[in-house]
């Protein structure tokens, strides 16, 4: 007998050992018993893997309270349903909706009690060989619905107007009577659309689940979900904003664990407990003058007036913002003052920001300069108390900005320059003073500086820009230019300040290249408060000529065409025509350097370009040329230069001049190099000669048309003359004379 029934023990275990290496199809279903709540929605899976045969599989299902299954539904059998199951199955209160190709699922809506029983999942062979489980079954219990959920016990919805910042409360009840032993998941959502979102949760295990948006509001406090008494779910909100206005509603689902010691979720329902209305706290920051313009070392006053519709306690924080640029941003923008919502002002030596009234905040800057110009703008913030005893802020806004100008305090004074010595002769001293006179209201904060200038005078055309001699700056350095810096680190030329009024530049020995005229620029400039010295004004005197009379004649040249515009191919003719002032010279005490240049533009924008040139012992040089054009220059007369541009192309025109280089022979005969002179330009134009360019091809398009219609007409003869004849053979006839009639 022990024998016996430890033989038998062992039989089952051997069965599964064998049945796992055989490995053969498995049906499967959840581990019962699954309990569900009357009315509710009831969706049971069954899946089959490990099988042979086609890859999408057929599933049927039965339902047995006692013993005997009573057919449902079939996934490949229409005529598979009982008739009890039929009226269900035909109104889709019962169905088979498929997940997968070996997956299906039975959902039973509105679930009653008479549907608790087993349920029995069988899937048909397609194996080659019957191995493995073909069907399985789930336990599934229906209990009675225990869940409540309600609002508020005045009314089951409510509505609230709130201020932006303000804390609300709002609270419901649920619990469950379920004989089994269940757990209540509960969430607060919110729907300001169309879609609920998820505020907070207490999960069936215990745990607090923050929604999307909301986890740093939750550590923070400003959200909390509290339990109560009667079993109340508290959700407290605190700074509400705009974001939490919309309809509130309490989900509450009913949770059971499974044999596989799951949660499953058995039922949800949810009630609304409110719509809240957020009103925006509105604020308009406004600067209450307009665009202004102060003078230095003036005081600069602005008052930012707040206006809002918030009532009850709160504070108002102002800042008050200064940029240089109206295209800088707030984060760009410098910081002038603020004051917090506890009325604390920073700190500032110049700056100050009052509390004028409960909603003008003045701002007052003293001792403007030319550096405060610039843009300015406040900021207010309002802050509400909170129930903790801290503060939130719950609106912010910027005014637009100010331009304020501040214009510099310029001196009134003048300048005046004249020369306490003057030459007659080279070699002589020159000696200028650059005076400052009739100066008014100049303090310890302003400084005087001079530069000095040098303009050459010429006989020709040009204007010459001038040249500084030298500068001094505002901390008295001077700053020689390129004139004046190897003569005046010599010693030739002294620059030196003879009185506080007056600064003098004298020249040692005098040279002709020092004729021309002078002047000289006063400058004033002006500490500022962080004790840098800025330009405020300059006043430039009369110029003062220094000249003397020479021994020798004055030179000037010019350029003339009798026809400055020409054909391509043509020859141009230009003369550089050379005429003299003052004594007559020999023509062998004279000899000149002749260049020719020219300007590729109509206007003189581009470098010149050496043309040809021509020196005083007759030396003719000419640059590269890359048309077929050609240049000639001759001396035509002692004064008279020609240069010729033959067969004038394109690229020949533009505007020519010629420069001068004078040579006079003294009476010790020595020969004496005389300043260039540079004429004005001329423009050489270069015209297309319409009739000869088109005349040699339209004769040639007139011969070569003539020869091939000649030739055309040639072979059309031959052709018909030669090749086209064909022979006509006329046909033969015979001759037969008529006989008589008499012979007849």
């Amino acid at each position: 007998m022990g024998h016996g029934g430890d033989r038998s023990s062992c039989l089952p275990l051997l069965f599964l050992a064998l049945l796992a290496f055989c490995r053969g199809r498995v049906v499967r279903v959840p581990k019962g018993p699954l309990i569900r709540v009357v009315g509710t929605e009831v969706v049971i899976p069954c899946s089959v893997s490990d099988y042979d045969g086609p890859s999408e599989q057929n599933f049927d299902w039965e339902f047995s309270q006692d013993t005997d299954f009573v057919r449902i539904v079939s996934t490949w059998d229409s005529a598979f349903t009982s008739e009890e199951y039929k009226k269900r199955v035909d109104s889709g209160d019962i169905k088979l909706r498929r997940s997968s190709n070996d997956a299906v699922e039975l959902v039973i809506r509105n679930i009653q009690p008479t549907d608790q029983g087993r349920y029995k999942c069988s899937t048909p062979s397609t194996d080659a060989t019957v191995q493995g489980n073909y069907d399985a079954e789930v336990q599934v219990k229906v209990i009675s619905d225990g869940l409540s959920v309600s609002g508020s016990k005045a009314r089951s919805s409510v509505s609230l107007r709130l201020s932006e910042g303000d804390s609300f409360k709002l609270r419901c009840s649920a619990s469950t009577t379920s004989p089994e032993h269940t757990h209540l998941h509960v969430t607060w959502q919110i729907r300001s659309g169309l879609a609920w979102r998820d505020i907070l949760s207490l999960t069936h295990e215990g745990k607090f689940q923050t929604g999307p948006g909301y986890e740093e509001r939750y550590r923070n406090g400003d959200i909390r979900l509290d339990t109560g008494a009667n079993d109340t779910y508290q959700l407290s909100v605190s700074q509400a904003s705009a974001v939490d206005g919309g309809a509130y509603r309490c989900l509450v689902s009913e949770w059971v664990r499974g044999a596989d010691s799951s949660w499953q979720k058995i039922q949800e329902k949810s009630v609304e407990i409110a719509s809240v209305a957020i009103q925006r706290t509105a604020l308009d920051v406004v600067i209450s003058t307009s665009n202004m313009s102060v003078t230095e070392r003036d005081s600069l006053d602005l008052t930012c007036n707040i206006t809002t519709d918030r009532s009850g306690i709160f504070q108002a924080e102002v800042t008050w913002y200064f940029s240089a640029s109206s295209d800088d941003t707030l984060s760009d923008a410098q910081v002038l003052l603020s004051m917090d919502h506890d009325s604390v002002v920073s700190d500032s030596t110049l700056i100050s920001l009052s509390h004028v009234d409960r909603n003008s905040y003045r701002l007052l800057v003293r001792d403007v300069d030319v550096e405060d110009s610039g843009y300015y703008f406040c900021q207010a913030a309002v802050w509400v108390p909170l129930h903790n005893g801290s503060w939130h802020k719950v609106v912010e806004r910027t005014s637009a900005p100010v331009s304020v100008v501040v214009t510099a305090l310029e001196p009134d004074y003048e300048v005046f320059l004249n020369a306490s010595k003057t030459p007659k002769f080279s070699d002589d001293p020159t000696e200028l003073n650059c005076r400052i006179t009739n100066a008014q209201d100049t303090e310890a904060n302003i400084r005087f500086m001079v530069s000095w200038y040098y303009r050459q005078r010429l006989r020709s055309d040009d204007v010459v820009m001038e040249e500084l001699l030298a500068t001094m700056d505002a901390d008295w350095t001077l700053l020689l230019g390129d004139r004046s810096r190897e003569r005046s680190q010599n010693g030739e030329i002294i620059f030196f300040k003879k009185a506080v009024d007056t600064f003098s530049l004298r020249i040692q020995w005098t040279s002709e290249s020092d004729r021309g005229d002078y002047f000289c620029v006063i400058s004033a400039w002006s500490r500022h408060r962080n004790n840098s010295w800025v330009k405020s004004k300059e006043v430039t005197s009369a110029s003062v000529r220094i000249f003397w009379a020479t021994q020798g004649p004055v030179f000037n040249v010019s350029v003339h065409s009798d026809n400055p515009a020409v054909y391509q191919g043509e020859l141009a003719d230009l003369l550089c025509i050379i005429t003299m002032e003052g004594i007559a010279l020999e023509p062998d005490d004279m000899s000149f350097d002749v260049s020719w240049f020219a300007v590729r533009s109509f206007a003189l924008d581009r470098e010149p370009v050496l043309l040809a040139s021509l020196d005083r012992r007759g030396i003719v040089t000419q640059s590269r040329r890359n048309g077929s054009s050609d240049l000639s220059l001759e001396r035509i007369s002692p004064l008279e230069f020609r240069l010729r541009v033959h067969g004038c192309e394109d690229h020949d025109f533009g505007n020519h001049y010629c420069v001068v280089t004078p040579w006079v022979r003294s009476a010790t005969g020595i020969w004496q190099q005389e300043p260039d002179i540079k004429a004005k330009p001329i423009f050489l134009s270069v015209k297309m000669d319409v009739l000869n360019a088109f005349k040699y091809p339209l004769l040639i398009g007139i011969g070569l048309a003539t020869v091939i219609g000649l030739l055309s007409c040639l072979i059309g003869y031959c052709s018909s003359r030669w090749c086209c004849k064909k022979e006509v053979q006329e046909t033969r006839r015979e001759r037969r004379r008529l006989m008589s009639m008499e012979m007849d």
